[in-house]
């Protein structure tokens, strides 16, 4: 119970004292891939407290030592004096029906995402193939339209598409940072990052960490798109392509390089270059992974315990429980 109480004391210190401290600053701004990756960890480390609070709760935690004899005869003791009473058994039931209940929320809310989004996808890439036309010279598609965007279409068959308009106010350099900028999207699969943030977010959206986690994700990917493209052409060129591209709007089956952060992004492509550096860059990695081991590390009594219990035999001639 100690560790139960522990692992959920931790997923809602996670859960509701994490945004505000990944939000602090503008160290986000300056490495939005490591930003995006600590928000990942966050997300993942309340799960795993919540599924192995439960787990807690169902198998009690068995003392580890170098006599085997004696660990055997203490896991069925344990096993036996924890299911013997009322209160044990039904907490052994709870923890059992919140692991259940977590993971079929979070596998539907999943799989029905990925299920409506490739749907979508599909329906518009039919749309696709029936009004743009393919332009080999940029590696793109390209549909008439009076309104100057452009957008990648993931999955299967990946395209970018822009629009007549983009083709004609964009000038040479700002047409190919804006191409650099959505292969960056399909390349580092940014789709099924912001696939796993909706889920979580669909899943529990009491919690405020699932629904902070989506919209910065969403800001976020945007930011490293344009690094990505920066590297390869002039930031003041990605800068001007935002401008032109900022009435564009984002896609719901896509992700546009438009939007309604144009405008905070032009401002931070107009500044000079500011990484975080590497020995911070490396200090959130390993922060990153400490989340995501944290909940197993104080869960390894009861983890232990589960394991003992799977394989530690329970004697044929062990009296039973009144």
């Amino acid at each position: 119970m100690t560790v139960a109480t522990a692992l959920l004391a931790y997923a809602a210190l996670g859960a509701f004292g994490a945004p505000p401290l990944l939000r602090r600053g503008t160290w986000s701004e300056r490495a939005p891939r490591l930003a995006v990756c600590l928000w990942q960890a966050v997300s993942l480390s309340v799960l795993a407290a919540a599924v192995l609070a439960g787990l807690a709760l169902a198998v009690p935690s068995v003392p580890v030592t170098t006599d085997v004899a004696a660990m055997l005869h203490a896991c069925v003791v344990s096993l036996r004096d924890s299911y013997a009473t009322p209160g044990g058994a039904l907490a052994a039931g709870s923890g059992l029906v919140v692991v259940a209940a977590v993971l079929a929320r979070v596998g539907y809310c999943a799989t029905t995402g990925l299920v409506r989004a490739g749907r979508a996808r599909r329906d518009h890439a039919r749309k696709l193939a029936i009004l743009a036309r393919p332009a080999p010279a940029l590696g793109a598609f390209v549909i008439s339209h009076d309104i100057a965007a452009a957008y990648c279409l993931p999955g299967r068959g990946r395209r970018v598409v822009l629009t007549t308009a983009a083709l004609e106010a964009l000038r040479p350099q700002e047409l190919a940072a804006v191409l650099a900028h959505e292969r960056a999207h399909l390349a580092g699969r940014h789709h099924l990052i912001l696939a796993g943030a909706d889920a979580l977010a669909r899943a529990f959206p009491m919690v405020r960490l699932y629904g902070a986690a989506r919209s910065d994700i969403a800001r976020l990917l945007e930011l490293a798109a344009d690094d990505a493209a920066s590297r390869r052409h002039p930031r003041l060129s990605v800068a001007a392509a935002l401008a032109v591209l900022a009435g564009g709007g984002p896609q719901k089956v896509g992700l546009a390089a438009g939007g309604p952060t144009s405008l905070e992004r032009m401002h931070r492509l107009l500044a000079p270059a500011n990484p975080l550096g590497p020995a911070r860059t490396t200090a959130g990695g390993a922060l990153a992974v400490l989340l995501l081991v944290l909940p197993m590390v104080i869960a390894i009594g009861p983890l232990l315990g589960l394991g003992h219990a799977l394989y530690c035999p329970i004697p044929t001639d062990a009296p039973s429980p009144e």
